[in-house]
């Protein structure tokens, strides 16, 4: 009785004090819980002295919810959980966790759950009490503001929730839906949220039910993820070669459909499978008229099983956003199948990992559906696509391969039904949802506290190599910043700055090339006797080991140094500016230039052809005799007399003894080059490039 009267003191202090002010602000279950708990008798069971109010609120409703009393589910977590678990500094979040994770793996398998306002409403304050649990801990906002959850809590408690968010995109996910609010997820954007999840699962199942494809998808119970092009104003043109015709575009889990637009119905449609191991390609692409260029708004398709490609053109006012979410959600069912095809994976984990994908553009689409607006890629919302671009990608996917395969092999029902520790796989919760993929079986980690696919306390392998490959991307991002800041316009502005930054290295060309032409005597002989003495002693290794050495240390030293200090910009002097003309003008002439390589090195090539067969026969044969001459060196020579010989061929060439004799094989070499015909070619025309001209 004495500790059910503190419990009451305690609770009605609170509210005095305001510290439910926050709470209570409109009326809310957490009214209703907060009276029964201050006048229930049992109050002092009711109440756990480590957890703060807001967290034990949570937990009193899951113990309500999951039909236990709060005094058996705080044994059963003590029972189950290992002594790092229950440490006192790591108890409240510990437990609070174990309360959430079971609550929602329960609510989960109750069918329409997401359009339950309670089950949406209780999984948001779950995220409030995480950031909150202790006693002790203050909230996070202001008394008079209201009420919203960071990036960390989300993180921790969607994911429980697969439809919600998984593992490797919650954080972008959290980041769309709280670019308006200040990067704090309040509570109407996060129903609006669930609502368009909601209406994204009632459009799939729809279309799937429909008769869209029926006859084609009946071997592989297909299920239809998006169909575009049904209105007149937002066609779909399909390109292939110069020819292109408007029609209707379907995707599915497996494959992509095109049905060409007739007079009053679709015709036959067209199937790009991305389930099989085409080697396909899928890209961005330009079209326009007449094959043209010109407009960024299709997608590139191409794969073994056709014998031209394919670019679907999503036509739009202004950007490309319309083509660029249809390139996101393509590549996705296409990176899915990539990853069951590479790992082999099969049975119950094809059917879970096939069904992530799907949800991840569930996701995307109610993300569209409630208008909130995209700051980043759609691919960064899709959990396959960002795996594709993050660093260390294909470790997050090789720890989802491991965890798919264990559930395969761990496929019988040991989860303990007595505790209620109902497995929250995605492919578990889906039938609740309205659509079924395959049977699914409920599974636990004995080795750890695990609640469905959540550990509670810990993270999963998949989260920690979720974890180091985002602070690893944020490394990257950040180089690619400066890689950004650094970038000029202008063909001059770029080579200014590129003789800038090599200004270091033709500086040791001259060098280097002065002591060739021995400019200074003096200088020139000293550098070949050196070399010469390195040479034959055997040192050249370790005088480049040395060199190596030198550069390391002065890196390492200017670190120690410059810690803290900026680095030093490099100056560039710009050139004068020019109008459009002269940098017309200039273009040009690079273009010249870069011609004019092309065609050298074409013509020595032909030299070389025409050399190989004895067009010109005497210079053949000369040429011939210089190879056996070289061969003979190189086998029977030592490898020091041949870099002895070689360095004091470069480097005496242009030395007084010999620069006469140098000029004067040179200028022989030269005619004897120019004396050799060049090998004959004929352009032939494609046949398919003449059909289309």
């Amino acid at each position: 009785m004495a500790v059910q009267g503190k419990t009451r003191n305690f609770l009605e202090g609170l509210v005095r004090e305001g510290s439910f002010k926050w709470l209570l602000g409109k009326k809310t279950y957490f009214d209703e819980e907060f009276e029964e708990i201050s006048d229930s008798p049992s109050a002092g069971r009711n109440w756990i002295m480590e957890l703060s109010p807001v967290a034990n609120i949570v937990v009193r409703t899951c113990s309500k919810t999951l039909g236990i009393p709060l005094s058996d589910l705080r044994e059963g977590f003590n029972q189950e959980a290992s002594d790092s678990i229950k440490q006192p500094s790591r108890f409240a979040r510990n437990f609070l966790e174990y309360c959430c994770f079971r609550t929602l793996a329960l609510s989960t398998q109750v069918p329409g759950y997401l359009s339950d306002r309670m089950f949406r409403r209780l999984s948001y304050d779950m995220m409030i009490a995480w950031e909150t649990p202790d006693a002790g801990s203050q909230p996070l906002l202001n008394l008079d503001e209201d009420i919203s959850v960071g990036l960390e809590a989300f993180c921790r408690i969607a994911p429980a929730v697969p439809i919600i968010a998984n593992v490797i995109t919650s954080e972008n996910i959290f980041d769309v839906l709280s670019a308006s609010t200040g990067g704090r997820l309040k509570f109407s954007i996060y129903d609006k949220y669930l609502s368009g999840l909601e209406r994204a699962i009632r459009k799939m199942r729809s279309n799937s039910d429909s008769s869209l494809l029926s006859a084609l998808r009946s071997s592989r119970d297909e299920r239809i993820l998006e169909v575009d092009g049904t209105v007149t104003t937002q066609p779909v043109l399909e390109h292939v070669g110069l020819s292109a015709w408007p029609g209707r575009l379907i995707l599915t889990d497996h494959a992509l459909y095109f049905e060409a637009l007739l007079v009053v119905k679709y015709d036959k449609p067209k199937k790009y499978d991305l389930a099989d191991d085409l080697k396909q390609v899928i890209k961005p692409e330009m079209t326009g008229p007449l094959g043209t260029r010109i407009y960024d708004k299709a997608v590139f398709y191409n794969s073994e099983s056709l014998s031209e490609p394919v670019v679907l053109e999503f036509p739009e006012f202004k950007g490309h956003a319309r083509r660029d979410y249809w390139l996101a959600i393509i590549q996705e069912m296409l990176f899915v199948h990539k990853f069951i095809n590479k790992y082999k994976i099969k049975g119950i984990a094809r059917n879970e990992i096939l069904l992530k994908a799907v949800l991840g553009v569930l996701c995307l689409q109610a993300i569209q559906d409630i208008g909130s607006a995209i700051p980043k890629e759609f691919r960064a919302l899709l959990m396959f696509n960002l795996c594709d671009q993050l660093p260390g990608g294909d470790l997050i996917l090789e720890s989802l391969a491991n965890m798919s395969n264990s559930r395969n092999l761990d496929g019988t029902d040991d989860s303990k039904a007595g505790s209620g520790m109902n497995s929250s796989s995605a492919l578990d919760m889906v039938p609740k949802l309205g659509f079924v993929f395959g049977t699914s079986k409920n599974t636990s980690d004995q080795s750890r506290l695990v609640v469905g696919k959540m550990c509670v306390g810990e993270m999963t392998s998949l989260e920690r190599e979720v974890k180091e490959s985002k602070n690893n991307y944020k490394r990257v991002e950040s180089a690619k910043a400066t890689v950004d800041g650094v970038k000029v316009d202008g063909i001059d502005t770029k080579l200014a700055v590129l003789r800038e930054l090599l200004f270091p290295i033709n500086e040791l060309g001259k060098f280097l090339k002065s002591l060739a032409y021995w400019d200074d005597p003096w200088k020139s002989l000293g550098f070949c006797l050196v070399f010469i003495y390195i040479i034959c002693r055997g040192w050249f290794g370790y005088a480049v080991a040395l060199m190596l050495l030198f550069l390391s240390a002065f890196m390492i030293i200017t670190r120690y140094f410059s810690q803290g200090r900026p680095v030093e910009a490099v100056k560039v002097v710009a050139p004068p500016t020019k109008n459009t003309m002269e940098q017309i003008l200039a273009v040009q002439n690079a273009v010249t230039h870069v011609e004019q390589l092309i065609q050298d090195v074409n013509i020595f090539l032909l030299k070389l052809r025409g050399l190989s067969l004895s067009i010109f026969p005497q210079a053949t044969q000369k040429f011939a005799f210089a190879l056996i001459a070289t061969a003979l060196v190189l086998a029977l020579s030592p490898g020091e007399y041949i870099v002895l010989m070689v360095f004091l061929e470069i480097f005496t060439r242009y030395s007084p003894p010999r620069k006469t004799t140098t000029e004067r094989w040179s200028r022989r070499l030269r005619e004897w080059w120019f004396s050799i015909p060049a090998a004959p070619f004929v352009l032939q025309r494609d046949k398919d490039d003449k059909k289309r001209k």
